[in-house]
């Protein structure tokens, strides 16, 4: 009983310094392979619409820079979070994205909504020469077309801040 003890112990602790020496290598070869890819990436949100029954949450990546030209790439998942029936009020998630050039003149460069409680939609756009992205998330009537409920504008990605 008290080798059986003895070899599991020595497996469980064999087993824990593989793993802890595992990450540090792993993350020597993803990043190595992310900068490769793409100048810049990250994370975003999640972001939700007012009274949170919408959210939105992805990935940004940029190639390149702006002077030089850049490409924008954005991916992510667009949650519709209430539960009301369309008679009780109940509304659809709407993301939109605002781009903006070196004068942060912003104009809108995609936009999608998901009527589905309570899944998701993924979504993917791309943008060139692109100096700033922001993201709102809305609720959207889809009978009446309206967009409404909105969170504040959120910013994704700043050349300045690179």
């Amino acid at each position: 009983m008290m080798k059986k003890l003895a070899t599991g112990f020595l497996a469980v602790a064999a087993t824990g310094a593989l793993a802890l020496s595992l990450p540090a290598t792993a993350n020597a070869s993803t990043s190595s392979s992310t900068t490769s890819a793409s100048d810049y990436d990250d994370y975003w949100g999640p972001y939700y619409s007012k009274y949170g029954l919408a959210r939105a949450n992805g990935w940004i990546g940029v190639e390149g820079d702006y002077e030089d030209g850049n490409s924008v790439h954005v991916k992510g998942r667009l949650y519709d979070l209430d539960n009301r029936k369309y008679s009780e009020g109940g509304k659809c998630a709407y993301v939109k994205f605002q781009a903006a050039d070196d004068e942060y003149d912003w104009y809108q460069v995609y936009s999608r909504y998901y009527c589905g409680y309570p899944g998701y939609k993924t979504f993917s756009f791309h943008e060139d020469d692109v100096y700033a992205v922001r993201v709102k998330v809305c609720q959207y009537d889809p009978y009446t077309h309206k967009v409404s409920k909105c969170g504040k504008w959120w910013d994704i990605y700043d050349a300045e801040e690179v």
